[in-house]
């Protein structure tokens, strides 16, 4: 006997803003809105950990640029997932929770699994409501995705307790807001916008620096004309990697520690650019920070040029102003001197790039993978030393999102949700995940999510049997015979893996990579390589601290 509940309200609301695909572990307490998914045709995929759920939610969120949604259950089910949201909070990733949590009516006596959790969630989501009345359920839900999406994106939490969601309710007689129509562009300031133009057309050495907030500017193609009108050097970080096709890595040190105007595009002056100080940075730089976050600006660094604004729009502004120096004999000379160092610094891992040694050489099995992608693969981190190397060696050729991280909060285990995601907003793209052994810990029973509920993609794991960002630190500050607790076995998390429903290999040899990588993909299943790697000077001297 079907009869009309909350829950079902929950699923037209969800339907409602376009939501195609929700990621849960199942739970009683919100069991009530899977079936009003049921008859709103949204696909609902369950995984092993409500983490998964949430980390799902916010690959959902960067491939399609609409908000991911997790649903969990109440207590446990919320705690497990506040990793997932943390990150998505520091990466500025928009998503909607919803939690479950005990019957309202019964609140402070000790119901299962009850705990208040609203107060756990306040920092780090943009907005948190509890829903007590039925009818407002539509509205508070869209309340939660314009939340979510506008200003800095970021997760919200909607809790929804036991007795609400299986209240009687009759969708007929509540009313739908219009969905969210999309981000506006955010224009900065005429005069600002005029000012920070004239900067650049003055500077000589020109440091650009791109950063996530370019994926939800709704003018993001605007930044490959602005590359070729600055003729600067533009560097790329997170979720704007692959946005251009000529791009610098290796010479962002030196060109911070002499360029005389910085322009950063949408990124905090956090530990990945020395929080804006020397010895990183020329004290005499002229900072210009354009940011979706009006706050931001002086953080760390004082800035001469504040611009509060989407990043492609502001792009477009200043390409309003004509000349931006491009072809200045001083930026031919800054450009020249930064591709000469890019150049030698590549020449350092030619022979990894290209050893046969056993085991294998990590900058070998990177080379390998990214000599196989094609152009439109999506390819996602999750790890420590072997994905610090990939993202230096993969070429990321497609966008948005050809390249997935966790962002800032470095968050290890995120993976599994990521490629799940990646795979069900994308399915006809390759996805391949590379996995540190040490990361392979935290989720890799996902795999038996992805198999059941048929979501192929490849598991690349460099093994080599410890966490090495971490251990080699230790080493260094403590030597080897104190290294305790990095250590780890050449476990075989193939033969895990294949016990989980997947396709999987153990590659020990570099002329054994492509092959298994061909005979992964072809085989239309989730697949996991466990690939044996051995040390590498590539990575000497990087301690994560």
């Amino acid at each position: 006997m079907s009869y009309d509940h909350a829950g079902k309200l929950v699923a037209r609301a969800l339907k409602n803003e376009g939501v195609d695909v929700v990621f849960t572990l199942c739970g009683g307490h919100v069991m009530s809105i899977y079936d009003g998914c049921v008859d709103e045709g949204i696909r609902v995929v369950d995984v092993r950990h409500e983490q998964t759920a949430a980390f799902a939610a916010d690959g959902w969120s960067r491939m399609t640029g609409k908000p991911g949604v997790a649903i969990v259950t109440a207590g446990p089910g919320v705690t497990n997932a506040v990793t997932a949201v943390a990150n998505a909070s520091r990466a500025q990733s928009p998503m909607v929770v919803i939690g479950g949590r005990g019957p309202a009516n019964m609140s402070g006596r000790g119901s299962l699994q009850e705990v208040e959790l609203i107060p756990v969630m306040a920092p780090i989501t943009k907005w948190q409501v509890s829903i007590t009345d039925p009818a407002r359920i539509p509205e508070l839900l869209a309340t939660a995705f314009r939340k979510a999406t506008s200003g800095v994106p970021g997760p919200v939490y909607v809790e929804m307790p036991l007795d609400l969601l299986f209240a009687n309710a009759d969708p007929a007689e509540v009313k739908f807001p219009a969905p969210f129509a999309g981000r506006p562009a955010m224009p900065g300031d005429p005069a600002r916008v005029r000012q920070a133009a004239q900067l650049l057309r003055d500077s000589d050495r020109p440091f650009i620096f791109v950063s996530s907030q370019i994926r939800w500017s709704p003018q993001w193609e605007v930044a490959r004309t602005f590359a070729e009108k600055a003729g600067a050097p533009i560097y790329l970080q997170g979720m704007a990697r692959g946005l251009l096709d000529q791009t610098w890595s290796r010479s962002r040190k030196a060109a911070l520690a002499e360029a005389d105007v910085a322009i950063i595009f949408g990124a905090p002056l956090d530990f990945r650019l020395g929080y804006g100080e020397a010895p990183l940075w020329n004290d005499q730089c002229r900072l210009i920070r354009v940011d979706l976050d009006p706050s931001e600006p002086g953080h760390n660094r004082n800035t001469e040029v504040a611009i509060p604004g989407d990043s492609g729009t502001v792009m477009a502004q200043m390409l309003e102003y004509g000349d931006l120096g491009a072809t200045k004999p001083s930026r031919q000379e800054w450009l020249a001197k930064l591709m000469a160092i890019e150049q030698k610094q590549a020449a350092k891992s030619t022979g990894g790039l290209r050893s046969d040694a056993t085991p294998i050489d990590p900058l070998r099995l990177c080379a390998e993978i990214d000599g196989f992608l094609p152009e439109n693969a999506i390819a996602v981190g999750d790890g420590g030393d072997i994905v610090a190397t990939f993202a230096a060696v993969y070429r990321v050729r497609r966008y948005p999102a050809g390249w997935l991280d966790p962002g800032p909060l470095g968050t290890l285990g995120m993976g599994m949700g990521f490629a799940m995601a990646a795979k069900l907003a994308q399915p006809d793209a390759p996805v391949l995940l590379m996995m540190g052994d040490g990361a392979a810990g935290l989720n890799l029973m996902e795999v038996e999510a992805a198999a059941r509920q048929g979501i192929p993609f490849v598991v690349v794991i460099g093994n080599d049997a410890g966490w090495t960002q971490i251990r080699r630190g230790q080493i260094q500050m403590f030597g080897e015979e104190r290294a305790v607790a990095t250590k780890l076995d050449h476990t075989r998390y193939d033969l895990v893996a294949a016990a989980l429903g997947a396709h999987a290999e153990q590659v020990e040899h570099p002329d054994e990579i492509r092959p298994a990588l061909e005979r992964a993909f072809a085989s239309g299943k989730v697949a996991v390589i466990n690939v044996k790697i051995g040390g590498s000077d590539f990575r000497a001297g990087a301690i994560s601290v």
